[in-house]
């Protein structure tokens, strides 16, 4: 059974990170959703040991450059930061006034159900403890 962890293997090293919105839906087109990423973000930094170098967010990806702060685990830090962001993002789609509210959590319902063990180098961005859902997959690469 393929793993769902991050494989960080040096803590001390910096790591690439991509992340893509399940069959690359345009969620980020919209302040709200953007801001959830920037806030979680910030967060992560302030409180959870993130080191950030680098991040873009596309309209339905998200590139990092990040490594963890001496004494914290990365992987940690990115399973919190996925598990919040990704519950904050489905509130939103669900109580703001999102248009396209029932395709897109039908694309992530769906896509939650399909993907819950994914290939050893990627992991289901988002998977809701309570509702096995994902907004997100994301592909871990190292420096190596």
């Amino acid at each position: 059974m393929a793993s769902s962890k991050y494989y960080i293997r040096n803590p001390e090293e910096v790591y690439f990170l991509t992340s893509t919105v399940v069959d690359w839906v345009d969620v980020f087109t919209r302040p709200i959703y953007k801001d959830i990423i920037v806030d979680s973000l910030r967060y992560c930094q302030s409180h959870k040991g993130l080191m950030l170098y680098g991040w873009v967010l596309m309209s339905n990806h998200l590139h990092l450059l990040v490594q963890a702060k001496e004494g914290k685990l990365l992987g940690d830090i990115m399973r919190d930061f996925k598990r919040f962001t990704a519950n904050r993002l489905l509130e939103a789609v669900q109580f703001e006034n999102e248009s396209r509210k029932e395709w897109l959590m039908h694309k992530f319902e769906w896509n939650g159900m399909q993907n819950i063990n994914l290939a050893t180098r990627s992991i289901n961005f988002g998977k809701r403890e309570i509702m096995p859902k994902s907004v997100f997959r994301l592909r871990t690469l190292n420096k190596n």
